[in-house]
């Protein structure tokens, strides 16, 4: 799996298809290049707290990404994870499932 790592990708990826759930907001959009390989971009704000949470969230964010997006993600699509102020309370086991519901919904 691809990082997203230019801010021109994050600003397409808004232009996409979101998702909100208590702990984050999902954004997908697919890519149209024809290469299956799935790309993950993560956004934690300030305003969620200071580094060391906002480090920590990151961290979830990615064991969370690297355990659903391969069997439940969309194939050449990027998906960009921005943390909100619940996320970081909330159990992995919970944002694991509001992960798969939320890519269940932008596939409809």
């Amino acid at each position: 799996m691809g990082k997203l790592t230019r801010r021109a990708d994050f600003l397409a990826a808004n232009g996409g298809f979101r998702a909100p759930t208590p702990g984050f907001v999902l954004l997908v959009r697919p890519r149209g290049d024809d290469d299956p390989a799935m790309r993950l971009g993560l956004t934690v704000s300030k305003k969620v707290g200071g580094a060391v949470v906002r480090n920590r969230m990151k961290r979830r964010f990615r064991e969370l990404a690297r355990l659903v997006l391969p069997e439940a993600g969309i194939a050449g699509a990027d998906h960009v994870l921005i943390g909100r102020q619940g996320g970081i309370e909330r159990p992995f086991e919970q944002l694991a499932a509001d992960l798969r519901r939320a890519i269940a919904k932008v596939r409809k």
